[in-house]
């Protein structure tokens, strides 16, 4: 396969051709967000008879382990067009774009998956589940009252952006450095709007929420995302969507970081059994969308304080991405034996150690294990990863981690 950056001028015509193909426009004048995501760090095509068929995006961001962050390489979108499935342009375009990322001094990399396993034979382990509610706003019971709010429209891309830069963050969050990326989902959401509030020093927009729907009328509304730093600011923000309710019947929201939102809601099973499925239904549902894998282990273990015991022990480490990078690519992943020390200070360095327990991992069950998405028991049993019994229990000892969640879309 060849592949090539993608040229503006040459392949906006045929690219923009594929996202119509898999349904992700579905008028040709919604050419905003395909240019915004276009115009990211990278956009990588490969070509039949001259022509893109398959096309990759992706930006820069970061990842927050704990209190510390990584840099990270987000993949914004793999699309195939009708003509080149089942080619292995996407697998092999992917892979490219990753080792990309990895040259460019990513330490790790992410993106949301259509359909579990694919992205593993890339190296890519899979994240915690994301609890999409879906709910009458009318019925939350929030005591705080939301002043009058600041009306959020496409033309505040920037503004926006940097507020959801300055936002609260916890362990799994992820930003995007460029701010086209809010921008291209700002255009992308239908009917999209935005409430917030302009409390920083010099205006800064401190907390907002943006929503889309298909029904202006009465819904459902979705929330695209949430941005706050202050439980008070986070409380305000609920207050505001509960005052929707006198004219919007449903709204749904993926359950921000920290808050288990059924404790905001008054009889969420009564209103479930009354509303069943219809249109305004009130519902939960729970799916591990996205996905992520370490592509430099010594960074990241350079980046990691964990409070439990001080273990040591040999890795080795698969890595499958190397079956699909071109033989002359100066990345070829991270398979291969390293000893890793897990603690306040922890590190890994390639080489082994005698006397030390083995632990044998794929790079994505690894990465699983890293950000806390499972224990090493858990993942012993689904996941390609084994150890001495001693070993599993201990690593469960020493890795302690709250569910990583991204927080942001991709």
């Amino acid at each position: 396969m060849r592949y090539r950056s993608y040229d503006a001028a040459r392949d906006r015509d045929a690219a923009f051709r594929i996202w119509r193909e898999v349904g992700w426009v579905r008028d040709d004048k919604e050419t905003g967000p395909f240019d915004c995501f276009t115009s990211l760090d990278s956009a990588l095509v490969a070509d039949l008879d001259g022509s893109p068929e398959c096309m990759v995006l992706s930006t820069m961001g970061d990842v927050r382990h704990l209190s510390g962050s990584l840099p990270l390489w987000c993949i914004h979108g793999v699309t195939t067009s009708r003509i080149a499935r089942k080619q292995g342009l996407a697998g092999r375009l992917t892979a490219a774009a990753v080792a990309e990322g990895a040259l460019r001094g990513a330490a790790v990399a992410g993106l949301g998956m259509f359909e579990q396993g694919y992205y593993t034979r890339l190296g890519f382990g899979t994240g915690s589940h994301e609890i999409r509610l879906t709910f009458d706003p009318a019925y939350l019971t929030v005591d705080a009252r939301a002043r009058v709010p600041r009306r959020i429209t496409r033309d505040d891309w920037e503004l926006v952006h940097a507020g959801r830069l300055a936002r609260r963050r916890g362990h799994g969050s992820c930003s995007m450095i460029c701010p086209l990326t809010t921008k291209g989902e700002m255009l992308w959401a239908p009917n999209g709007f935005g409430l917030g509030y302009c409390d920083g020093p010099d205006g800064e927009l401190t907390h907002h929420l943006w929503l889309g729907t298909d029904n202006v009328d009465h819904g459902p509304y979705w929330v695209g995302w949430l941005s706050y730093k202050t439980p008070e600011q986070f409380l305000e923000l609920m207050a505001l969507l509960r005052g929707l309710g006198d004219q919007v019947h449903s709204v749904i929201l993926v359950e921000p970081p920290a808050y288990q939102l059924q404790d905001l809601l008054r009889m969420p099973f009564r209103e479930h059994e009354v509303r069943g499925d219809g249109r305004y239904k009130v519902t939960a549902e729970a799916r591990a969308w996205w996905q992520m894998r370490i592509c430099d282990l010594e960074a990241c273990l350079a980046h990691t304080e964990l409070s439990g015991p001080e273990l040591s022990f040999n890795l080795v480490l698969s890595d499958p991405i190397e079956s699909f990078l071109a033989e002359d690519s100066p990345w070829r992943g991270i398979g291969g034996q390293y000893v890793v020390t897990l603690g306040p200070r922890s590190e890994a360095h390639r080489g082994t150690e005698g006397g030390l327990p083995v632990l044998h991992a794929s790079v994505g069950a690894f990465t699983r294990l890293w950000l806390g998405v499972r224990t090493a028991g858990g993942l012993a049993v689904t996941d390609e990863l084994s150890a001495p019994a001693e070993l599993l229990t201990a690593l469960e000892e020493a890795i302690r981690l709250p569910s990583p969640r991204p927080d942001w879309d991709f």
